[in-house]
C-alpha cells in the first residue's frame, strides 16, 4: 500500500513538473506576451516577468517593444521637374499596442516596409529636385505622417524617417557641377569688383592727399625701397623722380600739339593748292573747246599805214570785211575751205 502510495506520489510530482515546465513562461522586460486561448485573444497583456498560460488551450506570442530600424529599398521615380532619381531611406518604430499588432495585422514589419516604399515613392512625384537635396527636414516629415497614418491602427508607431541617399544621374551631376562652378566663378568676381572698388576710392583719397605735400609721395617712394630690400633678394630698385616724368609729359603733350597743328595747315594748303590747279584745268578744257578761227585774229593795219604803202609802192591793198586791213602777205594765205580736212 505505502509502495502505490510513494509511486502515486512520485507520479504526481513528475505531471506537476511536466505541467509546470509546459506552463511556465518568462516575458522579457522589452517584450509584451499576448495570449490566445482557445483562439481568442485573452483580457489582457502579459508583462515582464515569469508567467503561466494553460498547455495545450493557451497560446502566447511575445511582441519586441524595441524601437526597429528597417532601411527601406531604393525606390526609382521622376521628380516634379522631371528628373528622375533613385532615394533610399531608413524607418524608426516602434510597437506601442501588442494586442493590435499581433491581431490586425498578419506581419507589421512587412506592412511598414511596403508603406514606406508606397509613400517614398509618392513623396519623389509631389517633390522638386532642389527639395530633396536641400530641404530634406520637410520630406522626411512628410514622409513619416504618410506612414504613421495607417500603422496607427496596427499598434505601430513611426518614430522617424530619413531620407538616406538621392541618387542622380550623371548628367545631372555634371550640369548641376557646371552650374556650381558658374555661380562660385559669379561670386568671386563680384567679390573682387568691389574689392577694387574699396580699393580705388582709397587710392583716390590717397592721392588727393599726396597732392597737397609733393613730398609726401617721396617718403612713400622710400618706404617701398626699405620694404624690397628688407628681404633677401636680388631685386635692384632705381628710384626714378616724378617731376622728370611729369615733365617729360608736358614735352610730349606739347610736341603733339604742334605735330597736330603742322598736319592741320598741311592740309588746309594741300586742299587750297588743290582748287587752283581744278580751276586751271577747268580753264583749259574751256580753252580747248574754242573753235580755231576764234583763236586765230590776223593781224590788221590802221587806215593810215594803208594809205602810205599805197603812196610808196603803188600797190592797192585790200582790207576784210570787218573794215580791218590785210597785210599783202596774207592775202597770199589760203581760204580756210582749201585747206585739208586732216590737219590737226
Amino acid at each position: 500500500m505505502v509502495g502505490e502510495l510513494v509511486t502515486a506520489g512520485v507520479a504526481l510530482a513528475s505531471a506537476g513538473v511536466v505541467y509546470l515546465m509546459a506552463a511556465a513562461r518568462v516575458v522579457k522586460q522589452y517584450e509584451r506576451g499576448v495570449v490566445l486561448r482557445l483562439g481568442r485573444l485573452a483580457s489582457e497583456v502579459r508583462a515582464p516577468g515569469f508567467t503561466m498560460i494553460v498547455p495545450g488551450i493557451d497560446r502566447m506570442r511575445k511582441v519586441n517593444m524595441q524601437i526597429v530600424t528597417m532601411p527601406v529599398p531604393a525606390q526609382e521615380g521622376i521628380t516634379r521637374d522631371n528628373v528622375t532619381v533613385r532615394v533610399d531611406a531608413v524607418v524608426y518604430f516602434k510597437v506601442v499596442d501588442a494586442a493590435d499588432a499581433v491581431i490586425e495585422v498578419e506581419d507589421y514589419r512587412f506592412a511598414v516596409s511596403q508603406v514606406a516604399q508606397t509613400s517614398l515613392r509618392s513623396i519623389i512625384g509631389k517633390s522638386d529636385l532642389d527639395d530633396l537635396l536641400s530641404n530634406r527636414e520637410k520630406l522626411n516629415q512628410g514622409l513619416a505622417v504618410m506612414i504613421d497614418s495607417p500603422a496607427l491602427g496596427w499598434g505601430v508607431q513611426i518614430d522617424r524617417v530619413e531620407i538616406k541617399d538621392v541618387s542622380l544621374p550623371e548628367t545631372m551631376k555634371r550640369s548641376m557641377a557646371r552650374q556650381a562652378e558658374a555661380t562660385r566663378d559669379r561670386r568671386a568676381r563680384v567679390i573682387n569688383a568691389d574689392a577694387e572698388l574699396q580699393a580705388s576710392k582709397k587710392l583716390a583719397e590717397a592721392a588727393q592727399a599726396m597732392s597737397g605735400q609733393p613730398a609726401a609721395l617721396q617718403l612713400r617712394l622710400l618706404q617701398t625701397v626699405v620694404a624690397v630690400a628688407a628681404e633677401k633678394n636680388s631685386t635692384l630698385v632705381l628710384p626714378f623722380p616724378v617731376e622728370l616724368l611729369r615733365f617729360l609729359e608736358r614735352s610730349g603733350l606739347q610736341a603733339q600739339a604742334q605735330t597736330a597743328q603742322a598736319e592741320a595747315a598741311a592740309r588746309t594748303q594741300a586742299q587750297a593748292g588743290g582748287q587752283t590747279q581744278a580751276e586751271a584745268q577747268v580753264q583749259d578744257q574751256a580753252q580747248e573747246r574754242v573753235p580755231v578761227e576764234q583763236q586765230w585774229q590776223p593781224p590788221v593795219a590802221s587806215r593810215e599805214a594803208v594809205e602810205a604803202v599805197e603812196a610808196v609802192e603803188g600797190v592797192e591793198v585790200t582790207t576784210s570785211g570787218d573794215g580791218g586791213v590785210l597785210s599783202p602777205e596774207l592775202e597770199k594765205l589760203p581760204e580756210a575751205e582749201d585747206l585739208p580736212k586732216d590737219l590737226p
